[in-house]
C-alpha cells in the first residue's frame, strides 16, 4: 500500500483558533480524505507549538501557569479539528517531553557540525518568532507579517546554524522541484530569496530571553532551541524520529506541507537546510494557500476582527463551512471572508442545490426499492486533478455543474407523469447520479455525504430531514 504523509501547519497556542486556522485544517483533511479514497496509507499531522515566546508572554499576560495556558489552547485547536469533521491521524504537542523533546535534541546533534556559537544583536518579532535585517522589513521597519508592531533589539550569546553553507543546494533543490512549490509564485519568490547571500541564523535562545521555557539545548543549560528548530521538527516527531524508528522509516518523508504564505520561507529554506545538515530525507512538495481577510483587512486582535470558526459551525454547520472555504475561495491567493457571502453561499449551493436535489428524488423514490451503489462508481478525472493541484474551488465547481445537470435532467422529464418501468428506470437512473456525485462529494464533505447515504440507504428509501435547512 502507498503511503501518503501530510501536515498542516502548527499553530501556536498563544490565543484561541480563529477561522484561518479552520481554512488550513479542512484544506488538510480534504487532501488526505482524497488520497484515503485512493486506497492509500495515509497520516495527517498538526499539533500545538508550544515553545514560542509569545506563549509565555500570553501566559504571563492571563497570570496563569505557561503549561496550563498552552495545555488549555491547544485543546481548543483540537477541539476545532473535530468540530470541522477533520480526522488528524496525529496531534503532536511541542511541550510532550518524552516524544518531542528527544527528538528535537537529537535532530540538533545530528546537525551539530553545522552550529556555532556567536554573540549576535539584531531585530526581533516575536510574532513571528524571528530575527528580520533592516531589508526583510516595510518602510515603517515593521514584519510585513505583523505591521504596526515594534520589533526588538536583541543581544545576547546564540547558537547559529551555517544556513549559508547550503544555498547551492537550496537553489538546486527548488529550482529542480526536487521539493516542488504550489503555487509556482511562491517558489519564484523564494528562488528570489536565495539569489542574495543567505545569512548563517541563530537557532537558541538564552534561558533568560526563553523565561526558562522549550527543549534545552544538548550540553548547555543555559540555552533553549529556538521555536523554528524545535516546531518544524514536530513533522518529524510526532512520528516516532528517535522513538520509533519503524514508525519514522515508514511514513518519513512528508509527501506534503500544507503552510499559510507567511512562513514560506521557513519551510522552503530552514527546514531542508536543517534536514540536509542531518542527513534525513527532505520533503517532497509544499502547498502554500492565501490568508482570510475581513473586509480587506488581515485579521488582528487589535482591529477586532478576528472570527471565531466554532460560533459559524453552531450557526451553519461544519460542511457548509467546509464547503464555502473550498468552493468559494482561490486557494493560492488571499480572499475576503464575509458571513453575509457564507449565508448566500449556504442558500444558493447547499439548501437550493444540492440539498434540494436529494430531497425531491428521495421523495419520488419513496414507494419503491432502489440500489444506491455509491462505492462501486469511480471518482470524476477533472476531481482528481483539481485536487492535485490544490484546486480545491474548481473540483467543486465541476461537481455542482453535475447536480445541475440532474436537476436540470429531472425538470425536462418530468418523471411525476410517468409510470412503471419507465418511471422506475428514469429514478434509478438519478440515483446512480447522485451516488457518483456523493462519492466525488467524499473529501469535501464527509457529513454530508453520510445523510446522503443514510437518506437512500441500501433497501428502502426514506425522505428525512432537508440536508441543508434553508436559512
Amino acid at each position: 500500500m502507498t503511503k501518503f504523509y501530510v501536515t498542516c501547519a502548527i499553530p501556536y497556542t498563544n490565543s484561541r483558533p480563529h477561522v484561518g486556522h479552520a481554512l488550513e485544517f479542512v484544506q488538510g483533511d480534504t487532501i488526505a480524505r482524497y488520497h484515503r479514497l485512493l486506497g492509500e496509507d495515509v497520516i495527517l499531522l498538526s499539533g500545538g507549538d508550544e515553545n514560542a515566546l509569545k506563549n509565555v508572554q500570553a501566559a504571563e499576560a492571563a497570570e496563569e501557569p505557561v503549561q496550563e495556558f498552552v495545555d488549555k489552547n491547544n485543546q481548543l485547536f483540537v477541539e476545532l479539528t473535530k468540530n470541522l469533521n477533520c480526522e488528524f491521524d496525529i496531534w503532536q504537542k511541542g511541550s510532550d517531553q518524552e516524544k518531542h523533546f528527544k527528538s528535537s535534541q537529537k535532530l540538533w546533534e545530528l546537525c551539530k557540525d553545522d552550529i556555532y556559537q556567536k554573540e549576535y544583536e539584531g531585530l526581533y518579532c516575536v510574532g513571528c518568532e524571528a530575527f528580520y535585517s533592516p531589508e526583510d522589513l516595510n518602510e515603517n521597519g515593521e514584519c510585513f507579517e505583523h505591521p504596526g508592531k515594534k520589533l526588538e533589539t536583541v543581544k545576547e550569546k546564540n547558537y547559529f546554524f551555517k544556513l549559508s553553507k547550503y544555498q547551492k543546494d537550496l537553489i538546486d533543490l527548488i529550482s529542480k522541484d526536487k521539493l516542488k512549490i504550489y503555487p509556482i509564485e511562491r517558489k519564484n519568490e523564494v528562488l528570489s530569496f536565495l539569489k542574495e547571500p543567505l545569512q548563517d541564523i541563530s537557532i537558541s535562545r538564552s534561558n533568560e530571553r526563553a523565561k526558562n521555557w522549550g527543549v534545552p539545548v544538548p550540553n548547555d543549560d543555559s540555552q533553549k532551541i529556538y521555536v523554528w528548530f524545535d516546531a518544524l521538527n514536530i513533522y518529524q516527531s510526532g512520528i516516532g524520529f528517535d522513538w520509533d524508528e519503524e514508525k519514522y522509516k515508514k511514513y518519513w518523508p512528508a509527501d506534503l506541507h500544507v503552510i499559510g504564505k507567511g512562513i514560506t520561507r521557513f519551510h522552503a529554506v530552514y527546514w531542508p537546510a536543517f534536514l540536509m545538515s542531518a542527513g534525513l530525507s527532505l520533503p517532497k512538495a509544499l502547498f502554500v494557500h492565501g490568508y482570510f481577510t475581513v473586509n480587506g483587512q488581515k485579521m488582528s486582535k487589535t482591529l477586532g476582527n478576528v472570527i471565531d470558526p466554532n460560533d459559524l459551525i453552531k450557526k451553519y454547520g461544519a460542511d457548509s463551512l467546509r464547503y464555502y472555504f473550498l468552493a468559494k475561495f482561490q486557494p493560492f491567493t488571499d480572499g475576503d471572508f464575509s458571513e453575509e457571502k457564507l449565508r448566500d453561499v449556504y442558500n444558493a449551493d447547499l439548501a437550493n442545490g444540492l440539498g434540494n436535489l436529494v430531497s425531491r428524488v428521495a421523495k419520488m423514490c419513496e414507494k419503491s426499492d432502489f440500489s444506491f451503489e455509491s462505492d462501486q462508481t469511480l471518482i470524476y478525472p477533472e476531481v482528481s486533478k483539481a485536487i492535485e493541484e490544490f484546486r480545491f474551488d474548481n473540483a467543486l465547481r465541476f461537481i455542482w455543474e453535475k447536480v445541475t445537470n440532474v436537476d436540470q435532467k429531472i425538470n425536462k422529464a418530468e418523471p411525476w407523469k410517468l409510470e412503471g418501468e419507465k418511471l422506475q428506470k428514469a429514478l434509478q437512473n438519478y440515483l446512480d447520479e447522485i451516488a457518483e456525485i456523493t462519492l466525488n462529494l467524499k473529501p469535501f464533505l464527509p457529513e454530508t455525504v453520510q445523510k446522503i447515504a443514510k437518506t437512500f440507504g441500501r433497501i428502502k428509501i426514506k425522505s428525512s430531514e432537508p440536508l441543508f435547512p434553508r436559512i
